[in-house]
């Protein structure tokens, strides 16, 4: 018994510490001292009704407190209803005169959506995270969440809401409470938030304390799934309307979906382009010094497809002799796009990503399609002239001590569209009539056609392309150890290891090793010493979908393994070892049937517990010895 007890000890100092070291005063930091602070994704957080609105011919109206995102009963029987609760207003983000919605507080905010018998699993984001913190006896108050309007822009999070007010408050309410700085998950949109708030916080912040300030109270950040130079899928979403599941048609998720100045926050746009910014606060006393300078180097121009694999949007204009004289302005189109236009005929128009980025879409476009107005309005408010920061330029690496990007590889994932007119009414005006895909380093349409391009080596997560997803290994240095590894538990057989490997800035990493197309396979790429003190890892999770990776068991595990190694005092390395994965729950443990035995001997043992079903459910971890987290210093 005293040995259970000192292994769950053992387990609980591993699951509140992420990094053994020296703390902002220079002590040791203390493992008990540590929180975590979620951060969710797009479309991730409760939305309950703030209004009464009574439903005609309906029984369910929505009263204060009543979910809105996501109640699927109300959007069944009162979709119109429903959107009331959900629509703003495209232009000044205000909610409808009907109804007002706001996002729910705390961790029941984000684990389930749609809380329910066959709802709930379905709508499951963070839940079986919590549960591990849980199981693993995390305290109550060591995990906050932070939830958001998932709808607004970040200047409108600030201005209506107070957000980023309240999320410093939340850092520092953490250190008061604990004593020690707080590690950051991010999921998906909830990374762009972060950065956002990064970058406001410096206008908040003497500059000689923003530093400081960041050490100690955020020890370490992980960037889950983050689109770090935009998503393709948000083309989608904002030309034809993308349901994300629900029983609404995409016509119904086009409005919607385009009454958000969130929408364009995920918005693909160039590597190459970056933004001077519009106020300078600590040197000029806030006042305004300018427009804000959007530049791009000379790789923009050279190859034409802004770093991405094609060019992203390919849409025909419905052009003809007589509106082209009339009512299409071409200033409005790049130049580029008008060597092949024939009067009297419907033209096709390609738009690379800094096009999406600068407006130049939307305004060739304008005369066709009404929401292009309203996003170009939204984008040239919220975005390009943001005082803060503008969100559609590439991101450097956060001033954190350590960071771990992690995201899913492998997978088809959408790189470009092509759109035409479909003779509909607004909003069913487009129809997609072909897709690109990135996959296995190969671009091809959706009938299988091969396209050209420049592929990365492999492919994104099924809703971010691959080059969004890794431009975080441009935080890294010039030497990265790389090491490969499988995701399932393994004796360290069929580890491959790659030490102080050249890295190009502004390059991908392309490890030299083989893979079995059997295994599914964990790459992490790690630098410790390029920045002193500070530590960058990323972390590529082979087949991990975009929206399900937070409930990945694979990186659950593999966060708490690093958090152990990181606070024991016979470390030997700045990061965990990859040598071997055994099993760290029971369920993890199974039955071996071609040896009559649970598998993983040395961990697992047959235990049987009264409603146990079937041999594997009562295979559990033996904990007979202290020393079962010893393998991984």
């Amino acid at each position: 018994m005293a040995k259970k007890r000192l292994l769950c000890l053992s387990v609980l100092i591993a699951l509140l510490a992420v990094t053994a070291g020296d703390s902002g005063d220079g002590s040791e930091l203390d493992y008990s001292k540590l929180s975590g602070i979620i951060i969710p994704g797009f479309a991730s957080t409760q939305l309950r009704a703030w209004s009464i609105l009574d439903c005609p011919y309906s029984p369910l109206d929505f009263n204060p407190l009543d979910l809105v995102w996501l109640d699927t009963t109300k959007l069944l029987s009162a979709v119109n209803c429903w959107l009331k609760c959900m629509l703003l207003d495209p232009y000044n983000q205000t909610d409808h005169p009907d109804c007002k919605s706001r996002p729910d507080s705390g961790l029941s905010g984000i684990t389930e959506l749609d809380p329910g018998y066959i709802t709930g699993p379905l709508s499951s984001v963070w839940k079986e995270w919590i549960k591990w913190c849980i199981e693993f006896g995390i305290e109550a108050n060591a995990i906050m969440a932070v939830p958001y309007d998932w709808r607004l822009s970040p200047s409108m999070l600030e201005e209506r809401d107070l957000y980023f007010h309240k999320l410093k408050l939340t850092f520092e309410t953490a250190f008061k409470l604990r004593g020690g700085p707080s590690l950051v998950f991010a999921h998906s949109l909830g990374n762009n938030v972060f950065r956002y708030f990064l970058e406001w916080l410096k206008l908040e912040i003497a500059p000689k304390h923003y530093i400081q300030w960041l050490d100690q109270h955020i020890h370490a950040y992980f960037a889950v799934a983050a689109p770090l130079l935009g998503a393709t899928e948000t083309i989608e979403a904002t030309l034809s309307g993308f349901t994300f599941g629900l029983p609404v048609s995409e016509g119904t998720a086009r409005l919607m979906f385009n009454s958000f100045a969130s929408s364009l926050w995920m918005m693909p746009f160039s590597k190459y382009c970056r933004t001077d910014n519009k106020y300078c606060k600590h040197f000029s006393g806030g006042k305004h010094v300018g427009t804000p300078s959007y530049h791009c180097d000379e790789k923009e121009f050279k190859s034409n497809l802004s770093g991405w694999p094609t060019k992203i949007i390919n849409i025909e204009i419905p052009s003809t002799l007589g509106q082209i004289d009339d009512t299409f302005a071409f200033s409005k189109i790049p130049e580029a796009n008008l060597s092949g236009m024939e009067c009297g005929l419907p033209t096709q128009l390609s738009f690379s990503a800094r096009e999406i980025a600068d407006g130049s879409f939307f305004k060739a476009i304008e005369d066709y399609d009404p929401d292009s107005k309203r996003l170009l309005y939204q984008l040239e408010k919220s975005y390009l002239g943001d005082p803060v920061l503008n969100p559609l330029t590439p991101w450097d690496r956060p001033p954190i001590k350590n960071v771990f990007c992690i995201y899913g590889t492998n997978s088809k994932t959408k790189v470009g569209y092509y759109f035409a007119p479909s003779g509909k009414p607004y909003p069913d005006n487009w129809i997609i009539t072909d897709v690109v895909y990135e996959y296995e380093g190969s671009l091809f349409s959706r009938s299988g056609n091969l396209v050209e391009g420049n592929p990365g080596a492999i492919s994104g997560d099924e809703t971010v392309p691959y080059n969004s997803l890794s431009w975080c290994k441009n935080w890294m240095g010039p030497k990265v150890n790389i090491t490969r590894a499988p995701q399932q538990e393994h004796d360290g057989s069929d580890v491959q290891i790659d030490l102080n490997v050249e890295h190009q800035h502004g390059e991908d990493i392309v490890p030299n090793m083989t893979r079995s197309p059997r295994v599914k396979y964990i790459t992490y790429y790690e630098d410790s010493e390029s920045l002193p003190g500070k530590r960058t890892a990323v972390w590529e999770l082979d087949k991990a979908n975009h929206r399900n990776i937070v409930r990945s068991p694979v990186l659950m595990r593999e966060l708490w393994l690093e958090m152990w190694r990181d606070i024991h005092p016979d470390a030997k390395s700045q990061f965990v070892t990859k040598a071997k994965r055994g099993p760290l729950r029971d369920e993890d443990c199974y039955w071996d049937y071609g040896k009559a035995r649970c598998a993983w001997a040395e961990y697992c043992e047959y235990r049987y517990v009264f409603g146990d079903v079937h041999l594997g459910q009562s295979c559990r971890l033996r904990y007979t010895s202290a020393d079962l987290l010893l393998h991984y210093l």
